[in-house]
């Protein structure tokens, strides 16, 4: 088992939470071992990386007859917390610095369906909506999207601009978002599953 991902500080945190399994920093798209493997597994990873034509297709080809590859990704570009980020974005001093931010990759089912199937014994395709509860309110679910959703708005801003953007956020989500009487927001978080056996 091996263990991949093109940032070193998530490579350094695998490496301290799982010392005994190997993890290299690399990028899956450039991804150069032939296998052949069992399992490729893509957990909340994939929709970071374009060219899914040939990124995927390509990871099947590593897979050992009868392997599979099993893709999770966040399917939730729909959902207010990311609208309101690009309404933020457009709302502000910071509006030309914003432009063009560019957001995660997304196909739908059917797209992925029909690119797989081509190349498998036998493609699922599903989707599954989450409901976290976050507790601390609307601040928690800016915390949760700080790691993902929100970093390529905050990269383009400086640090002064930051705050000022993640609070003209959280109004935007004041809308969209109950906070319940115990302080915890119910986050529903679509995510689109994919085994492809091949």
């Amino acid at each position: 088992m091996t263990g991949i991902d093109n940032s070193a500080d998530m490579i350094a945190a695998a490496r301290e939470r799982l010392p005994n399994v190997p993890f290299e920093l690399a990028d899956v798209s450039a991804w150069d071992a032939p296998g052949p493997f069992d399992l490729i597994l893509a957990n909340a990873s994939l929709q970071w990386v374009g060219d899914h034509e040939t990124l995927l297709p390509g990871l099947v080809y590593k897979l050992a007859p009868g392997g599979r590859l099993a893709v999770q990704m966040p399917d939730n570009l729909d959902e207010p917390a990311h609208k309101m980020m690009l309404v933020a974005a457009q709302d502000g001093p910071w509006r030309d610095k914003l432009t063009g931010v560019e957001r995660t990759v997304r196909f739908r089912a059917e797209a992925y369906y029909s690119l797989l199937k081509t190349h498998c014994a036998q493609v699922d395709v599903w989707r599954t909506t989450y409901h976290h509860p976050l507790e601390g309110g609307l601040d928690a679910v800016i915390e949760w999207f700080k790691g993902s959703a929100l970093r390529p708005f905050l990269a383009r801003l400086d640090k002064d601009e930051q705050p000022a953007f993640l609070e003209r956020y959280r109004g935007a989500l004041e809308s969209a978002y109950a906070v319940l009487p115990d302080g915890t927001v119910l986050l529903p978080f679509p995510r689109f599953f994919i085994v492809a056996t091949r």
